[in-house]
């Protein structure tokens, strides 16, 4: 039986975040290590946490996280700044957290940043900080200004 091709490398910073968060609400640690960069030096900081850097330190942090279930991160807004090589995403997650009373929202702003090799896009940095509806509100109030 002929082997399976691999899935062509992401084209986009946009298809690797897809990715990210898509991995983030299965749980699946194995896509969501697929999304990192190769590089020694990446780096996650999860809200409130310490800086975890390698991917063996950001597996582990992963692991303890999804030990309590899923992520039901969305991103809800992304601000985007891109050159030729790497990319910055800015991101206003929402967070859906099941609660007896039901389901509550927790709001993170992150930044993503990517970088692209001959292997295609690749996740080299997320960085997520406690965040509030605050922020929406002044997101759409900052997309709805003109200068």
């Amino acid at each position: 039986m002929p082997r399976a091709k691999p899935p062509p490398p992401p084209s986009t910073p946009d298809e690797i975040e897809q990715q990210f968060y898509e991995a983030l609400q299965r749980a699946d640690i194995e896509a969501l290590m697929a999304v990192w960069s190769d590089d020694d030096e990446v780096v996650c900081v999860h809200p409130g946490g310490p800086r975890v850097v390698g991917a063996a330190a950001i597996r582990a942090a992963f692991e303890a996280i999804f030990a309590n279930g899923a992520i039901a991160a969305r991103p809800e807004k992304v601000r985007r700044l891109q050159t030729m090589n790497c990319a910055v995403h800015s991101v206003l997650e929402r967070i859906e957290i099941p609660t007896d009373e039901g389901p509550q929202t927790a709001w993170v702003v992150a930044t993503n940043v990517y970088v692209k090799s001959g292997a295609g896009w690749a996740m080299a940095a997320h960085h997520a900080s406690p965040g509030s509806p605050r922020e929406v509100q002044d997101i759409v109030e900052a997309a709805s200004t003109l200068h």
